[in-house]
């Protein structure tokens, strides 16, 4: 879920695996850089646990060559927009620098940076190792993080820098990817009679996006086929209470995206 005003909260479904995991980068990496600014004991505990997630995630797949491919398709597509008279031009080149400055920063990362970056580093897999145990990363646990920890912060600094250095043109990119498939394609305006609402689109999208005026005090719960999908708006004004669906017809935006 994402807020992009005080007045409509933004809900995304993703309907590939793919995009699926561009999202949780997307927000694991909107965390680091929030942990980032505290450099308290917790805070510096919070970034090393973000940036451990990140290491995890990428390593499960090639998102190097998936990022690649999809940002040099769009910048092929934009690029045979620039002759039409309706494409603002100054618009259209700084997307395009964006790509072309997102794809050198990948093509600077090594194939096997990110398995790399876990394997030959010992302090980093202490850590990892220990993280799925509540309370696991404890002094007596881990005395080794105890010790980091208790060096001076520009000690601290520089070590989160040098970890985090090529993990920046993957979050430039999974930003600009993400930012390119939002702005893709309009909302429209739609009714969910009695907080249901059943939709059968006519092509193929890799991203739904349920926009809720923030007042109705309502959340979807998106259920999405390759045919059809369906949204059931629940009454999300106490979560101390068993959640009922909406009873009054709910009118939303929904935002169907597709590169």
């Amino acid at each position: 879920m994402s807020e992009i005003s005080t007045n409509w909260i933004a809900y995304e479904q993703p309907l590939n695996e793919r995009l699926r995991s561009f999202l949780r980068l997307e927000f694991l990496f909107s965390r680091h850089r929030h942990h980032r600014a505290d450099e308290s004991v917790w805070g510096v505990r919070a970034t090393l646990q973000s940036l451990l997630d990140i290491l995890t995630l990428l390593g499960r797949s090639d998102f190097k060559s998936e990022l690649l491919k999809e940002l040099l398709e769009q910048h092929n597509l934009l690029s045979r927009l620039a002759s039409r008279s309706d494409v603002d031009p100054e618009r259209l080149s700084k997307t395009l620098k964006e790509i072309d400055e997102a794809v050198n920063g990948l093509q600077t990362i090594g194939s096997h940076f990110v398995s790399g970056a876990l394997r030959d580093n010992e302090f980093l897999i202490a850590v990892l190792n220990r993280t799925t145990i509540p309370g696991g990363t404890c002094s007596f646990d881990v005395p080794i993080l105890h010790h980091w920890l208790s060096q001076p912060y520009e000690v601290i600094k520089r070590d989160l820098d040098a970890w985090f250095a090529d993990l920046r043109a993957f979050e430039r990119s999974i930003n600009l990817y993400l930012k390119l498939l939002r702005a893709g394609t309009e909302p429209t305006e739609e009714r969910a009679p009695a907080g249901m609402f059943v939709y059968s689109p006519q092509g193929t999208f890799t991203l739904l996006r349920v926009l809720v005026p923030a007042q109705l005090h309502v959340y979807p719960e998106i259920s999405a086929g390759r045919h059809r999908f369906s949204i059931r708006f629940m009454s999300g004004r106490d979560v101390n209470m068993r959640p009922s669906q909406a009873a009054t017809d709910i009118t939303f935006k929904l935002h169907c995206c597709v590169l």
